[in-house]
């Protein structure tokens, strides 16, 4: 089996999420998704697990904090490149999302956008030149 990750996030309303997960360009597998959850697959290895905040409560004894007002992780998900970063921004922010949240990094090898999902969770989305990371070009910041 491969490595994969599965990211459980609570969230308030679960067919707002699904429909702005499938906008951004999950598919949703049916599945693993009914009332209180929604397997919504991003790639072969990133599956997000949305589940109602209630559900989402019966797998920790911990607090759920609200992410509009705490940040407990960044997701970062590649692409292919800096259109796409571009264009998924851009959708994430029609579909209810909250585009920008801070300024998009260019470092001319790198290229990163952030956004919110509706339920506060932070998404950057970075697109990374291949050939200048190959060739040793890549410089931090």
């Amino acid at each position: 089996m491969p490595k994969m990750i599965f990211v459980n996030l609570p969230v308030k309303n679960i067919a707002a999420s699904t429909r702005f997960y499938q906008a951004i360009g999950c598919q949703k597998n049916e599945q693993f998704s009914y009332d209180k959850a929604s397997s919504m697959v991003w790639s072969d290895a990133i599956t997000f697990q949305l589940l109602t905040r209630d559900y989402f409560a019966t797998f920790t004894s911990k607090e759920i904090p609200d992410a509009h007002a705490t940040c407990q992780v960044l997701l970062c998900l590649s692409c292919d490149s800096r259109e796409e970063v571009d264009s998924l921004t851009e959708t994430a922010a029609k579909a209810g999302g909250k585009a920008d949240i801070r300024e998009p990094m260019d470092m001319g090898f790198m290229y990163n956008r952030t956004f919110e999902d509706p339920d506060g969770h932070v998404v950057e989305l970075a697109w990374m030149d291949p050939q200048a990371v190959m060739d040793g070009n890549a410089e931090s910041a």
